[in-house]
């Protein structure tokens, strides 16, 4: 089958969130069929990942076209303008479309995709986003597939939920209702939607219904997350993440504001990293004041890390779609305590492979329970290996994708 990929960002290199599902799921389908991907290129979401942009472009072309047919790169127009962001949310108050809407809407990308359309017979596009939507009408002959890597609407009516700014949440408010509506009118119109959680699928069907939604989970390479066993635990706490994603900068400004003064008062020498580009300055100052309280920024390999840690913490509250770093922990065999919302779409047991919590009271009743339990830390461990070899390794997740795309054959065109 000669599939056409449309992405919103490049997906290389594969280091967090975003970027895992978007390069495995593209290099597991080229497995099995002919795949060309034209992107949009990020630059602030590659900067922080490569020495420099024009390496890291170079790279991305020498990886992705080791398994894709052809790419192509096209720039985002607001990202090569005088705060074209800014310029670009306030024009779209005035118009029917969302931000996430206009934002990927593209003369050169329209050019570059009919151009592609022209060139090739292709049986089936994929886009990876729902703000590709606007090229729906060019592809409408053709069966094709929506990634949904969050369901946007509710990822934006949570954020205006927890927002105490009044500016901001009516602004992430008004955005989410328009995109709810977006994806009510146009989610039907896809010969398929594909999810990264079983949740997201029945929140996505309560929005659109008459969608034909399936689940393709998130995933983990497991032959990269691999735990070494060899290697001596500390007596640490670990935390990996984007820091520029704003449910992660909340989650890490939790544990240095509430659970690290709680934890450290109990246990005076015990140690955290918090690994992840772009940290916000005030948690930097602290790693200043307290040498146990190492911020590290992005760092290249991970693994040493994780295999030290004694136990890897995650009190995300917000956001949406499931979270890479908890399936990373549990592939590297980390005791894991984290908020159920961290979990959310991830098949995990409460005792079993994870210990939930809310309040820095109850991380630090965790957190000491599993440090003075070595027996149950190392349970815990094996059994989130365990789930993720059974359930979200990228190898089984990729043989389900090309069923999908095969079935869509079937399904019939897109209906616009």
């Amino acid at each position: 089958m000669k599939i056409l990929w449309l992405s919103h960002l490049i997906p290389y290199p594969p280091k967090g969130g975003v970027l895992q599902r978007a390069y495995h799921l593209l290099r597991e389908a080229a497995k099995y069929h002919e795949v060309d991907l034209l992107a949009f290129h990020q630059p602030n979401l590659m900067r922080p990942l490569v020495p420099s942009l024009d390496e890291g472009i170079q790279q991305s072309a020498i990886a992705l076209g080791s398994f894709c047919n052809k790419f192509e790169f096209i720039d985002i127009d607001s990202d090569t303008q005088i705060l074209g962001k800014y310029r670009l949310a306030l024009k779209s108050l005035l118009t029917t479309d969302p931000y996430n809407i206009n934002w990927l809407k593209s003369a050169r990308f329209t050019a570059a995709l009919q151009q592609l359309l022209e060139s090739t017979d292709y049986d089936l596009v994929h886009l990876d986003t729902i703000s590709l939507l606007p090229y729906l009408p060019y592809v409408k002959h053709l069966p094709t597939v929506l990634d949904h890597h969050n369901i946007e609407s509710h990822m934006l009516l949570r954020r205006a939920d927890n927002e105490h700014n009044l500016l901001k949440k009516w602004y992430f408010r008004q955005e989410g209702s328009r995109l709810e509506r977006f994806e009510k009118k146009y989610c039907p119109q896809v010969s398929l939607n594909i999810t990264c959680s079983e949740i997201d699928q029945q929140r996505l069907q309560l929005i659109a219904p008459g969608s034909r939604v399936e689940e393709i989970p998130n995933g983990v390479d497991i032959n990269f997350f691999n735990p070494d066993l060899t290697t001596k635990q500390d007596q640490s706490l670990l935390f990996i993440g984007r820091l520029s994603w704003y449910p992660n900068i909340q989650a890490v400004r939790y544990i240095a504001h509430e659970i690290w003064p709680a934890i450290k008062a109990e246990l005076p020498d015990i140690s955290i990293d918090i690994i992840g580009a772009n940290p916000p300055k005030d948690v930097q100052q602290l790693s200043f004041s307290d040498k146990n309280f190492r911020v590290h920024g992005f760092v290249d390999d991970i693994s040493p890390y994780f295999n030290k840690a004694a136990i890897y913490l995650c009190p995300i509250t917000d956001g949406g779609g499931t979270k890479l770093k908890v399936l990373d922990a549990l592939a590297m065999g980390k005791a894991l305590i984290a908020n159920k919302i961290a979990c959310e779409g991830i098949k995990v047991t409460e005792g079993e492979n994870v210990i939930f919590a809310e309040t820095a009271d109850e991380y630090v009743k965790a957190i000491k329970l599993l440090l003075n339990d070595e027996s149950l830390r190392r349970d815990m461990g094996i059994n989130a290996r365990q789930l993720i070899e059974n359930e979200y390794s990228y190898e089984k997740v990729g043989v389900k994708l090309s069923m999908l795309y095969e079935q869509c054959l079937t399904f019939g065109k897109s209906d616009v």
